[in-house]
């Protein structure tokens, strides 16, 4: 695992020394950087289920402003924190031990313009996660912001949300991609 682009090209990235985490793959993460494009430039990315913090990591190099990585495994927040400091990134991110749906019920300092969801697999938080998002949409998303969730195909339903809408999802082997913005008024 590696910093694809960007002022940290090439670092190597530390894993989570267990099975509680399931690190994007380099194609999956070139795919998805490359559909955001220079979007990211100065981007406020919150990265929830943050793992081992490489798409939160690779955001920051290419030109994000600054990423909020909420991760509730002390193992996985200690790699992140380890990674940031390889990379030379850590001064653009905060990385905060916590339960994502704890987190999201307190209000942020400011809205995001980028919400990245990669929960643990086959126990539909990454549905929750969306729903708790739709819910509370002008408290964390910009209005010009995307919400992105990372999942496996099988998990994916369609749901019925008020606030956001699907507009793309890219698939690439056991990764799934699927990209919401705010629903037009």
């Amino acid at each position: 695992m590696r910093v694809i682009a960007g002022t940290a090209k090439g670092r190597k990235l530390k894993a989570v020394p267990s099975e509680a985490t399931r690190p994007i793959t380099d194609r999956t993460k070139e795919a998805l950087f490359s559909i955001l494009g220079s979007w990211i430039i100065e981007a406020r990315v919150l990265d929830l289920f943050s793992g081992t913090g490489a798409v939160g990591i690779e955001a920051l190099s290419r030109g994000a402003a600054h990423v909020t990585f909420i991760e509730k495994n002390q193992a996985a927040t200690r790699i992140i924190g380890e990674n940031l400091r390889t990379t030379g990134l850590a001064e653009r991110a905060l990385v905060k031990r916590a339960d994502v749906f704890t987190f999201l019920a307190q209000p942020p300092a400011q809205p995001y313009d980028l919400i990245y969801i990669a929960p643990p697999q086959y126990q539909q938080l990454w549905l929750k996660t969306l729903q708790t998002l739709d819910c509370q949409l002008e408290r964390w998303l910009l209005p010009d912001g995307a919400v992105v969730v990372q999942i496996h195909p099988v998990e994916y339903e369609a749901v019925a949300l008020q606030n956001l809408v699907l507009y793309d999802e890219r698939k690439y082997g056991s990764t799934l991609l699927c990209f919401y913005e705010r629903a037009e008024r």
